[in-house]
């Protein structure tokens, strides 16, 4: 497990979507050369926490759009599943399948897989967010090691803003 730090430079990655398209990090950053991105870790469709979290940020689009934060999904979970949940709650933000937990992995997120503490739903990862910008350079992340204390919509936007402001306020260098 790899461990970022702030101002470290994201892990780029290719995933398959919902829809079996391939998102690629790299290419979104490269397509969308100012916005930041918000790439969201969920447990997967059975989490009723995970839902009401995406459905909360689905609901909060228009903001992260106004501020040009493109949000991504990602859980490790088949993409059957997935994108029936997906097409449920009607989200309106990408999400990727990760099955191998190759991208969870990359960027230190807390998994749960065999001889884990409790293995109520199988193999799947803990809910984490990561906030970077259009340098790709991480500007924040939490990672947890259960499903409560996420952060809100709302906190997200208010700390991307945050962030924005300060850094606009650095002396050059």
């Amino acid at each position: 497990m790899y461990d970022l730090q702030l101002g470290d430079q994201a892990p780029n990655f290719k995933l398959p979507t919902i829809s079996k398209e391939t998102y690629s990090f790299e290419e979104q950053k490269n397509n969308h050369i100012t916005a930041w991105h918000l790439i969201v870790f969920f447990r997967g469709s059975w989490c009723p926490y995970c839902i009401k979290t995406l459905k909360d940020i689905g609901n909060h689009m228009e903001t992260f759009r106004t501020m040009n934060i493109r949000v991504a999904a990602i859980a490790a979970e088949n993409q059957k599943t997935l994108k029936q949940m997906a097409e449920h709650e009607s989200l309106s933000f990408p999400v990727l399948v990760d099955e191998f937990f190759t991208v969870l992995d990359a960027f230190g997120v807390f998994t749960h897989k065999t001889g884990a503490p409790y293995e109520d739903h199988g193999a799947h990862g803990e809910p984490a967010y990561f906030l970077i910008n259009e340098e790709g350079k991480l500007m924040f992340q939490q990672k947890q090691t259960g499903p409560f204390g996420r952060p809100s919509p709302l906190d997200l936007s208010a700390t991307a803003q945050l962030i924005k402001k300060h850094l606009k306020n650095l002396p050059e260098e």
